[in-house]
């Protein structure tokens, strides 16, 4: 499902330090995403066209459908930017962090 990939990162003293950890989604998932997908929503295209009921409560049925599809993804990529800003706050933070350790002297008087 989710392939992780942890790497080494050298700081500015030289030592190495463990990066974060950054999943990557498979090709396999992304494709049974979007599969899913398309079933889902042929489905129930499908659906709303054999309801045995008139024209309008049809359309009404039909746009409602829409309207779940575009507000699932824009929950969706919500969602993704709320994460990619959080990653690149903490990269920062640490970044920072990193740099105060490395020029940090213990041995110097206050």
């Amino acid at each position: 499902m989710l392939k992780i990939r942890v790497g080494r990162v050298r700081t500015l003293n030289g030592m190495t330090n463990t990066a974060s950890v950054q999943p990557k989604t498979t090709t396999a998932f992304y494709a049974q995403a979007v599969i899913s997908f398309v079933v889902s929503a042929v489905a129930m295209m499908i659906g709303i066209a054999y309801l045995p009921i008139g024209g309008w409560p049809r359309a009404f049925l039909a746009l409602g459908l829409l309207f779940v599809v575009t507000s699932a993804f824009t929950l969706a990529k919500c969602i993704r930017d709320q994460q990619e800003t959080s990653s690149v706050t903490s990269r920062v933070d640490q970044a920072r962090l990193e740099r105060f350790l490395a020029e940090h002297d213990p041995f110097q008087a206050a």
